[in-house]
Order: structure tokens, then sequence, then C-alpha cells
């Protein structure tokens, strides 16, 4: 069954900017909503934006209040999530997304932001935009195509996203896009928000982990069944992946590879999302068809 698309942006809207998880400094969430406004958009601040409470931006009740005022305002057409580190899973279950039924919205984001794109696909049926987030949009090291890409997907519709990427057993494949931070992704299996995977394209990206750790969490969706009959898997950015004394051995490519050889789904690697500095933005819970001609690989929106 088809998800809801939110309508797309135009100049005027009104759109929401809230900190679901960890917290944004003031000085940059104010260049946030400068950049936002260059697009034309009307920016709607979270009465809790700027509060901390530990490494979150305030309580997970202010959290959770900001989040549930977004979504039950139907005149606020997205919300910008200013960045993630963690503490969305605290709130999730707090928030009524019911009237996003009504007023579907577009939600951005990604890293922690996963459990909300899950919650959206898979709870509510509803598609949303993996892409960067405001805590980024001045960094210098971030690419172009970070942010044109942003804009299209939020203000024009149809994409394509082509890059250089290796692949494992290549083959065309179509199907719904799901997926996002890997870490989020382990920590919903067995909950409401579990992704479901069969006759999927499967997207995973993560930073800062353990090689030990990645086997294991792959492993785990292994396990749980969510690698069996997917159409294919696609791996973004693994940034920073650390080793142990006892060294692992091997790249964090080689153990995907090696948690997949069982399988005949195609692998794609090097896809341009996740922490790193070509973070293109793209739709989860959307038909995309993904081709390559051997030497780059495109991922059409369809």
């Amino acid at each position: 069954m088809n998800k809801i698309e939110p309508l797309l942006l135009k100049k005027g809207d009104k759109v929401g900017l809230i900190s679901p998880a960890w917290a944004i400094d003031e000085d940059k969430a104010g260049k946030a909503v400068a950049f936002l406004e260059e697009w034309g958009l009307k920016v709607v601040p979270g009465r809790n934006l700027l509060k901390r409470w530990g490494p979150f931006a305030g309580t997970d009740e202010e959290r959770a209040s900001d989040l549930q005022i977004m979504i039950d305002d139907p005149a606020v057409k997205a919300v910008f999530c200013s960045r993630g580190g963690y503490g969305t899973l605290r709130i999730i279950g707090k928030t009524d997304f019911a009237p996003l039924k009504r007023s579907p919205k577009w939600f951005v984001g990604f890293s922690d932001i996963t459990v909300i794109h899950m919650w959206l696909n898979e709870v509510c049926g509803i598609v949303s935009v993996h892409g960067e987030m405001p805590l980024n949009y001045y960094e210098s090291g971030k690419t172009d195509e970070t942010f044109v890409s942003l804009h299209n997907v939020l203000f024009g519709g149809n994409t394509t996203i082509s890059w250089t990427g290796r692949t494992y057993r290549f083959r065309e494949m179509t199907g719904e896009v799901t997926g996002g931070n890997l870490s989020l992704i382990y920590s919903l299996i067995g909950t409401r928000a579990e992704p479901r995977t069969r006759g999927r394209i499967l997207f995973i990206e993560d930073t800062g982990e353990y090689l030990y750790h990645l086997d294991r969490m792959i492993s785990s969706l292994k396990l749980a069944g969510k690698l069996g009959r997917i159409e294919g898997l696609i791996v973004g950015g693994l940034d920073r992946m650390e080793d142990t004394k006892i060294s692992w051995g091997i790249t964090p490519e080689e153990v995907i590879k090696d948690a997949v050889r069982e399988f005949s789904f195609p692998v794609v690697f090097d896809f341009p999302a996740g922490h790193i500095p070509d973070n293109r933005a793209f739709y989860i819970g959307r038909n995309a068809r993904i081709t390559s001609d051997g030497k780059r690989v495109s991922m059409t929106f369809i």
C-alpha cells in the first residue's frame, strides 16, 4: 500500500524547528532559522528548542511537548529536527501522531531521527525525509549537493541521486526505501516501529561504532528476519568505525558482505548519505529504482 505523502513546500509555508534529542546552541539555531528563511519559509521555533537538561534539549516532557505541538498544528507544513545525538527513543511513546492522518507534514532529519522516520513509516504510513539537520546548515565541509538535494525533495518532488559506488552482486532493484541509522533500527526491533523489510530496499548508515558492534547489529537484523527477503541493501556512510585491541581484521564493508553472504540480494556501498560531508536528502517510505551503468549507480524515486 502506498504511503501518505505530505504536500510539497512552497514559499510562505510555516515550518517548525524542534530538538527532540540533544541540545543545540543558540547561535546554530539562529543560523538555521536564517537559512530556512532564505528559502522563503516562516520558521516557528519550539518553545523548548534551546532548553538543556543534561545533554538533552530539555526534559523528556518538554521535548515531547514541542513535538506534539508541531504535530497538532495543521498550519505547520514541515518539522525540521535540529540535531540528533540521542533522546528521541525516550519520547516517541509519549507522542500522538494521529493528527498527521488529517494534516500530514514532512519530518526532516537523520541519525537519532531515524526513530521518527520509522514511526511515521511503519505506524502512521507517512513518507518522511532523511536529510541534513539544522545543526550543520553552515558547516563549511558540507557539499553543495547536501543542501540542493534537501531543497529539491521538499520543494520539487521527483529526484535522482547518482554516485560512484562499489557494488556486490549488483542487479537492478525496485522497492520502497526504508531504514536509516543502523543503531536506531537495531534499537527498534520488537517495537511497533521496527521496519518491515520484505520486498523493500533497506538503507543503513552509522558513525562512531566499533567494528564488532557493526557485526552484532547486522547479525541481529539477520536473526530478526529483516534481511532474508529484502530487495537490496544500500550502505551509506560508515564513518569513524573503530577497531579493538584484538583487531577485527576486516573493513566495515567486509563485515557487511560477510554477514549477507548467504543471501542473493544486491548490495551497493558508498551511498552519499549519513554522517559524512556529502549527506544528500531522499525519501523514506517512497518507491525507488536503483540502476547502474557499471561505473555509477543511480537511485530514482518513482
